[in-house]
């Protein structure tokens, strides 16, 4: 979905002489985790003339920050008659609006992410290993330039690479906590389909049942696209570390791993199709250093698939 757009039209119902929050905002998407989202978004603005970003300020009345610089933002506020004062909005509470009409879509993806969770198997379902594939996304900073996605896929044995493929989209979904798999599954379907060699397992540079929901980045493609997948991920969220144990709701759902000379944990979970412990051995045999084969290919595959694009679009 086009969350960029939505967003932008939740802002341009805030009416004459009112502004809003960048929290009033998310809790319109559906959930206050996306605020600093909606601040990249209004940043990213392409339009402050026909999408007026400028209403939009902290919960407690600042101003915070605007393209075109503070001074512009005030101008503008100004204009539609709102006060401003020692970089605060005068009368905050009287002109703030929140009454957004909106169909809440985080809600309905949390709902989704929910009912796909339940399909998870965490169970070794998969053919004997004999490719190994690895998916991850280079990001441009503007927003609304092409990514790169990348796919590679290893031999299990020999290490040797087998398959490279890269595709390049637009994204038109931010990066919001515990909603990543729906900025990457438009680049993870198109190259697992177009594969020409089914992978055996497939890593994803994000977290599998280790998510509120149990459908991180690889447990909603393990099971939107039916491939065993494993999340290989750098850091952790809303979950506890015991040992190399991490636990969500009181359940174990990944395991710290440390390869090479790195000093600084991976964090692996099932995806789906997949077991815990088949997740760390594969995860293990596939590292060099610190980031499995799969994956640090297909990273520097992306990248230098978004330097390539950048070179084009110039």
């Amino acid at each position: 979905m086009d969350l960029f757009e939505y967003t932008y039209g939740l802002v341009r119902q805030v009416p004459a002489g009112m502004v809003t929050s960048y929290g009033a905002v998310a809790e319109a998407l559906g959930d206050l985790v996306a605020s600093r989202a909606v601040g990249r978004m209004m940043n990213q603005n392409p339009d402050a003339e026909s999408m007026p970003c400028f209403k939009v300020v902290h919960s407690d009345g600042r101003l915070g920050g605007f393209g075109f610089g503070i001074a512009d933002k005030v101008r503008r506020l100004t204009a539609d008659h709102v006060g401003v004062k020692d970089g605060r909005i005068v009368d905050f509470p009287k002109v703030f609006f929140n009454e957004f009409a909106t169909e809440f879509p985080l809600r309905q993806l949390r709902r989704e992410q929910l009912r796909l969770g339940a399909k998870v198997r965490v169970v070794d379902d998969f053919e004997p290993l004999v490719v190994v594939a690895g998916v991850d996304v280079a990001y441009p900073q503007d927003e609304f330039a092409p990514a790169v996605g990348a796919y590679v896929g290893l031999d299990y044995r020999s290490g040797a690479v087998v398959e490279e493929r890269t595709v390049a989209l637009e994204t038109r979904f931010p990066f919001i906590p515990t909603y990543f798999s729906y900025r990457e599954m438009p680049f993870v379907e198109r190259l697992l389909k177009n594969a020409s060699m089914k992978p055996s397992v497939v890593l994803l540079d994000g977290q599998g049942i280790l998510h509120p929901a149990r459908c991180g980045l690889a447990s909603h493609a393990g099971v939107v696209c039916d491939v065993p997948t494993i999340g290989v991920a750098k850091g952790h969220l809303y979950s506890k570390v015991s040992g190399k144990e991490v636990f969500v709701d009181g359940e174990c759902r990944g395991m710290t791993v440390c390869s090479g000379a790195a000093t600084q944990p991976l964090f692996v979970s099932p995806g789906h199709r997949v077991s815990l412990g088949s997740s760390v051995e594969i995860v293990k045999k596939m590292s060099r250093l610190k980031h499995p084969e799969p994956l640090r290919l297909a990273h520097q595959l992306a990248v230098q698939g978004l330097r390539e694009e950048r070179q084009v679009v110039a």
